[in-house]
């Protein structure tokens, strides 16, 4: 299976300024993601999607592809991923580059233990779904069968549409939630269904010691005290 990591990077940001390009523990932010997929031996190519001259300079003394600057109507506050991924595809196959799947990795979850790429985009292959997101477990608090919806009239029910609720914590299924760190996707779901997940979708539960997603300045300092604590 050929797979392309495509890691998008926009110049602009309201929460840090520069994200993608601030040294974090001395190194660029996006060096992590670009060197988890430089690292992974299922990735056959790993490009970088910008509309910043200086991160595309940054990206390609890093061994990253950047054969684009990103047009700027993709490189909004407000632009989905969605995108600028069917974007990259476009642009690549004009080349005459085509793959099988993407591997979506963003900057602002940089941290992702040794091998736990490797091992997502194994998993991805083995189930033959339409995609793979890496997850974290949901505190049982949080459950979705112990959580309420209200109705139009201010009547509570429990969110997942069951009568009765689960008394006991040990009987309550296990629920998970995206953590950012890793969207798999193959091409032709992003191209044809216009979706990042397609119809099934397939998991890999991260380690919660090494999340963090980046949006505020609290949360830059927190993936700073993560990264001299996990020695990246």
């Amino acid at each position: 299976m050929k797979i392309l990591a495509v890691i998008p990077a926009r110049g602009g940001s309201k929460g840090v300024p520069g994200k993608n390009k601030k040294l974090l523990n001395g190194k660029p932010l996006i060096h992590y993601s670009i060197d988890a997929a430089l690292q992974c031996k299922y990735i056959s190519e790993v490009l970088v999607t910008t509309d910043d001259d200086e991160i595309i300079k940054i990206s390609k003394s890093l061994g990253a592809n950047v054969p684009f600057k990103r047009p700027e109507h993709l490189a909004e506050d407000t632009t989905p991923t969605l995108p600028v991924l069917q974007h990259a595809i476009a642009f690549l196959k004009e080349e005459g580059k085509e793959f099988d799947a993407i591997c979506l990795l963003q900057p602002t979850s940089p941290f992702r233990p040794k091998g736990f790429l490797d091992k997502a985009l194994k998993t991805f292959q083995e189930k033959q779904t339409d995609s793979l997101v890496s997850v974290l477990e949901v505190p049982h608090q949080y459950n979705p069968h112990w959580t309420f919806e209200a109705n139009e009239k201010g009547i509570l029910h429990i969110a997942t549409g069951e009568k009765q609720i689960i008394s006991r914590r040990q009987e309550l299924p296990k629920a998970y939630h995206r953590d950012g760190s890793i969207y798999i996707t193959k091409t032709n779901v992003i191209e044809s269904q216009n979706s990042l997940y397609g119809q099934s979708i397939s998991y890999i539960v991260s380690d919660i010691a090494y999340y963090v997603n980046i949006d505020t300045l609290e949360d830059w300092q927190q993936a700073e005290k993560l990264a001299k604590t996990l020695h990246l």
